[in-house]
């Protein structure tokens, strides 16, 4: 039996307000990343990058939808990729809304085509660290999250 299987997967009992905070923050981190070109969008391209330089990993966000829940290979990525980011203190978060993600991030930029969306690292874009106050929000939540035993919150995205 595993943490989340003893705790489930609930959000964060701190209200909704706080969930909504959240889901904007995250919005907005994302919109950032992008733009900024700090966002890397794959189960296995997330997981070449923290092999290589776990160090540059700022956030990670895993992806679902109702049709993804009986996927075991994708489950035992995303175990792997939750340990790995305990292990080196990644701030994680669970989303279950693909759609909504795919509105925010877009197509890949160098084909077009739609991504894999179930997992999206954040990286620091040079050594000075990054200073977005939706990142900081966000760490800030997982923190309070970790706090009541919820070591992967699950955020709900704004409409």
């Amino acid at each position: 039996m595993t943490l989340e299987e003893i705790h489930g997967q609930e959000p964060v009992p701190a209200g909704h307000d706080w969930m909504q905070g959240a889901g904007k923050a995250l919005h907005e981190l994302l919109a950032s990343a992008q733009r900024r070109g700090c966002l890397t969008a794959g189960v296995y391209e997330s997981a070449k990058l923290m092999n290589v330089d776990p160090d540059n990993v700022a956030f990670c966000v895993l992806a679902t939808d109702e049709e993804d829940e009986g996927d075991i290979a994708l489950q035992i990525h995303f175990t792997l990729i939750q340990a790995f980011c305990c292990e080196n203190d990644i701030d994680i978060v669970r989303v279950n809304d693909v759609a909504k993600l795919a509105d925010i991030v877009g197509p890949s930029e160098e084909s077009g085509e739609p991504r894999d969306l179930h997992c999206i690292l954040i990286t620091n874009p040079n050594e000075d660290g990054w200073k977005d106050p939706a990142l900081e929000k966000l760490n800030s939540f997982c923190e309070e999250s970790r706090n009541v035993n919820d070591w992967v919150p699950t955020i709900t995205l704004p409409e």
